[in-house]
């Protein structure tokens, strides 16, 4: 048939664009929240805040159909899936269809069959994540919302870079990832349709600075205080240098306040680091700063941010420091020397020297004045010469 109608056929995987996934970090404090509703001048509750973040979710799903979504909770207490999860409302059946009952409901259960109209993928996201939510929100303490004000923001980032890297691997395999193995061993080129391709696909990667494969970034919406984040200086800092390693970039989106490692969590990974003054304005945010993808942000202008924080947390009270001391084996700082001079992470001793003791004062010499010729000293003022008479 491809002779009879004189058209060329290509594979749609061989050119379309490797997907894109969004890993999406959501604050849950409800502590955090509370206080951004009662203090803010443009109060944003959780509720409108979570259904703009769906629509931006869908949004980013539509941009292509390959594209990919998953969203942590960052909690007071521990950090949670809320997408991809197993969803006990929709049990599919083993062709993978959900089963539908007369009634037009979803597992017999009328209230989704109000749904049944609606993109797949876009239903899924928005009951595993309302579901989730509502059952992380039952399991919380009256404590933790009365008192916590911080969160789990170092383990989210823990399970969105392990869900990145898992994700990665599958989509290498599935697609092939850029192998160069086609590619013949004997010294010849290597004319196979395979072959091309994917040398086609590595040029090509390479003209445009990105591994080929698939895109990956991360987006942390916090609404918490950076006074919790000081105790998990080590591993979201950990987190951040794989990122960097990794060429993730983190998006960061904060609604109250500025945080120091969120800040550099942006800057050291090339990503986009945006302080909301007007929190109801979310989703114009989302749309507009956040959406593109790493190809898309090649042709525009990104907001910067210039004045970044670059202080460190000390490792023995965790507090945020200008000056400090810095083991000079394992680059460990504290804000004060350390008991007996131990370093408290290697045990390496530190020699502090004179630590503490007042500086030597030096006498400065006298200067000699200078005689001249006539005994008159160099800063004597000169007898002006009288003037010769007739």
């Amino acid at each position: 048939m491809n002779a009879v109608d004189a058209t060329e056929h290509y594979e749609t995987s061989a050119h379309d664009p490797a997907p894109s996934l969004l890993t999406v970090i959501l604050d849950t404090n409800p502590h955090a929240w509370a206080l951004l509703e009662q203090t803010s001048r443009s109060p944003l509750p959780f509720s409108t805040a979570l259904a703009n973040i769906l629509v931006f979710l869908n949004a980013h799903l539509a941009c292509n159909y390959a594209n990919e979504v998953a969203v942590v909770a960052s909690h007071s207490h521990k950090a949670a899936w809320l997408y991809p999860t197993a969803s006990p409302s929709a049990r599919p059946d083993p062709d993978g269809d959900v089963s539908m009952t007369a009634d037009g409901s979803i597992n017999g259960q009328k209230d989704a069959g109000r749904q049944v109209n609606k993109y797949r993928p876009f239903r899924i996201v928005e009951e595993q994540v309302t579901s989730n939510v509502r059952q992380l929100m039952d399991l919380t303490s009256r404590t933790d919302m009365d008192n916590n004000s911080s969160t789990m923001m170092a383990g989210a980032l823990t399970l969105a870079l392990s869900h990145i890297n898992r994700r990665t691997i599958a989509w290498a395999d599935a697609h092939g990832g850029g192998d160069t193995s086609s590619v013949s061993r004997s010294g010849g080129p290597d004319t196979s349709t395979t072959s091309l391709l994917t040398r086609r696909s590595t040029t090509t990667a390479a003209n445009d600075g990105t591994a080929e494969g698939l895109q990956s970034r991360i987006l942390i919406i916090s609404v918490s205080s950076a006074t919790g984040s000081a105790h998990q200086y080590i591993p979201l800092m950990n987190g951040i240098f794989a990122c960097q390693r990794l060429r993730i970039p983190i998006d960061v989106c904060k609604l109250s306040g500025d945080a120091v490692f969120l800040q550099q969590a942006s800057d050291a990974t090339k990503g986009i680091y945006m302080s909301l003054s007007e929190p109801r304005g979310l989703l114009q945010y989302l749309m507009m700063a956040f959406l593109p993808d790493q190809r898309s942000r090649k042709h525009l202008v990104l907001p910067t941010r210039v004045d970044v924080d670059f202080r460190a947390a000390c490792f023995c009270h965790r507090r945020v420091v200008d000056v400090g001391f810095v083991c000079s084996i394992c680059l460990s700082i504290f804000c004060e020397p350390p008991e007996n001079g131990d370093c408290l992470t290697c045990g390496t001793h530190l020699d502090m020297g004179d630590y503490g003791a007042k500086p030597a004062l030096v006498a400065r010499k006298k200067k000699k004045k200078k005689v001249r010729a006539n005994g008159t000293g160099a800063s004597a003022t000169p007898t002006p010469t009288p003037t010769p008479g007739p």
